[in-house]
């Protein structure tokens, strides 16, 4: 008779996509995984299949708490500058709120693990598109009514814009200074002008 798992699945990926974001991918050891999910390795391969696995799972989960937010948002608004503008100090706030100085899990996967599987880099790929379309969207409906300038595409600017939150992520975990981090997005914006 199998033994049924006696641990909360969604808790051990939470508990490794702060250890993953600390440490990146190659700086995770199994070990690091065990300590922080309170779950063996044996544990772990059941559930996961391997560390690649987990790995997989982290990003899926970051992409629900951190994107799919985001998105709603800008699908949310009519007011395309103080929806793009809501993001942009909500991601501020996000950095500088942080003291752990934990890295964008999007940004770290894209320099560590996208060029060598392609697992990850479908997924980064899905989530930077979503931020694009809900963005291209909104920006392409205010850019109707006269609201933001005409002069740049939708596509470049919501292109644009997804570019600079993930600069401001890289930036922010270099130095979380709220107030450099919105003064950078405040430049982003004028794109809008």
């Amino acid at each position: 008779m199998a033994r049924t798992r006696e641990f909360d699945l969604d808790a051990a990926v939470d508990a490794a996509m702060d250890v993953f974001r600390s440490k990146g991918y190659e700086g995770t050891s199994m070990r690091d995984l065990s300590e922080a999910t309170g779950l063996g390795s044996g544990s772990i391969y059941a559930a996961f299949g391997s560390k690649d696995g987990l790995y997989l799972a982290v990003l899926d989960l970051y992409r629900q708490r951190y994107a799919a937010p985001m998105v709603d948002l800008l699908r949310s608004g009519n007011d395309a500058r103080a929806v793009i503008r809501e993001v942009f100090v909500g991601t501020v706030d996000d950095i500088a709120g942080d003291g752990r100085h934990l890295s964008c899990l999007i940004v770290g996967a894209s320099m560590e693990r996208a060029h060598q599987d392609v697992r990850v880099a479908d997924r980064l790929r899905s989530t930077t598109q979503s931020l694009e379309a809900a963005l291209y969207d909104l920006l392409a409906e205010a850019q109707l009514r006269g609201q933001i300038t005409s002069d740049r595409s939708a596509t470049d600017l919501a292109g644009f814009l997804v570019t600079n939150l993930q600069g401001l992520r890289v930036m922010g975990a270099i130095n979380p200074d709220r107030a450099a981090l919105t003064r950078y997005a405040e430049v982003a914006l004028t794109c809008l002008d």
